[in-house]
């Protein structure tokens, strides 16, 4: 299949051969037909699989294919969990539709009311928004409302009810019309978030692309045993020693992440740290910087390991194991975008050993352990994983829960 064979607006398709896209990638092909046709589509497919255009399509499609129900009004809402995805679709949005006049703004928390009214009040077309600030507009500004609303996007839906969102998406959905075309697309989808999300849509198509549990095959996967205290001087050496030309380090905390970024600082790395605690501004500059190649490695709690596309990261790095199985797959995902190749590497301790396990169980692979060759090891590390096969010692995997939880990011 060629994008050209969709029924697409001739606006929209030469955006797309602008962008250089030919193919549909599978999770495209699978859902922008369905999507097109009206109806409600479930997606799932791996990271940096190109969700965003399988949701982007139609949502541009179906607005420039109807006549606006009223001048001004907000046709399309895309709802995001954390502000960097909300930004980026924002981004991909914008350059889908710039050949068209469809007006899109960003919603979000850290910037500017006044000026998001400002833009909501002057007319647009799709609002592209996080959770509870998209709600604090429709309960706080009188002049805007979603009653024309015709298309629902739920990116990253899963996380979004995981991180505690569900309240305020039930709220909203409660001022959308029920006759809306609803799509939610995310790298997995948990049979209980799955039950949660059909109960607001009709009938969806089912489209799950890539086997459950499973990394993108240009991931080249590696555990590094260490102690605790050398992970710090384990991680400076990787990043020196490896052909790294943009790493992403994972930490479990905020606080971790400041104190991971002020040692490579100390060290001469180019480094920054990106965490919920920054204030809007300084956590755009730093994506930025990431992305323009300007910092070599940015430090980061898990708010960076769903949807952010950066296409040039060489290298993730799990200094902190995660404590969810899926939350490895979202990580070592910002790497091999687009089908390329990549390396993720994760720092074990003997306390974080039981969490690699539970991770190899959750993949149903054997993680190869290795050695920095040269670095002075405190204690020589222990190569070897299972006695056993994985499939022996397969158990059920730890989930996230789906309740609402303060968010750590």
């Amino acid at each position: 299949m060629k994008f050209s064979e969709l029924k697409m607006h001739p606006d929209l398709l030469k955006a797309v051969e602008a962008m250089g896209y030919e193919a549909p990638t599978p999770i495209q092909a699978g859902a922008v037909p369905s999507a097109l046709e009206g109806k409600d589509v479930l997606g799932s497919a791996q990271t940096g699989s190109g969700k965003t255009v399988a949701f982007s399509i139609p949502l541009l499609q179906r607005l420039l294919a109807g006549n606006p129900k009223k001048a001004g009004a907000v046709r399309g809402v895309v709802l995001v969990p954390v502000r960097e995805l909300a930004a980026q679709v924002e981004a991909a949005l914008a350059e889908l539709g710039q050949f068209t006049k469809l007006k899109t703004t960003l919603i979000m928390g850290g910037a500017s009311w006044p000026s998001q009214v400002s833009a909501l009040k002057s007319g647009v077309d799709v609002v592209v928004a996080t959770p509870g600030r998209l709600l604090d507009h429709l309960q706080n500004n009188r002049d805007f409302n979603l009653k024309h609303c015709e298309i629902l996007i739920l990116d990253e839906g899963d996380r979004m009810l995981d991180m505690g969102f569900l309240p305020d998406v039930q709220r909203i959905l409660q001022q959308l019309p029920a006759d809306r075309q609803t799509l939610t697309f995310s790298a997995t989808v948990p049979p209980e978030i799955e039950s949660i999300v059909q109960k607001f849509m009709k009938d969806p198509v089912r489209i799950k692309i890539d086997p459950p549990h499973q990394a993108a095959d240009g991931i080249r996967q590696k555990v590094y045993p260490v102690t605790e205290r050398q992970k710090y001087d384990l991680l400076l050496a990787l990043i020196e020693e490896s052909d790294m030309t943009a790493g992403l380090v994972f930490t479990a905390t905020k606080r971790r992440a400041d104190a991971v970024c002020h040692f490579l600082q100390t060290k001469g790395i180019s480094a920054d740290a990106m965490h919920s605690d920054l204030a809007q501004g300084k956590r755009s500059k730093t994506l930025d910087d990431f992305r323009e190649k300007r910092t070599k490695v940015l430090v980061a709690t898990d708010i960076a390991a769903r949807g952010l596309d950066i296409r040039h990261v060489s290298h993730v790095i799990n200094y902190d194991v995660p404590t969810f199985n899926e939350d490895y797959l979202h990580r070592i995902g910002r790497t091999a975008r687009a089908f390329t190749v990549g390396d993720a590497y994760t720092l074990m301790s003997s306390a974080e050993k039981t969490n690699v396990e539970s991770i190899e169980r959750f993949l149903k692979i054997t993680l190869e352990r290795v050695a920095l060759e040269g670095f002075p090891y405190d204690v020589p590390p222990k190569l070897t994983a299972y006695k056993e096969s994985i499939q022996s010692k397969f158990r059920l995997p730890r989930k996230r829960s789906s309740k609402s939880g303060r968010n750590p990011f």
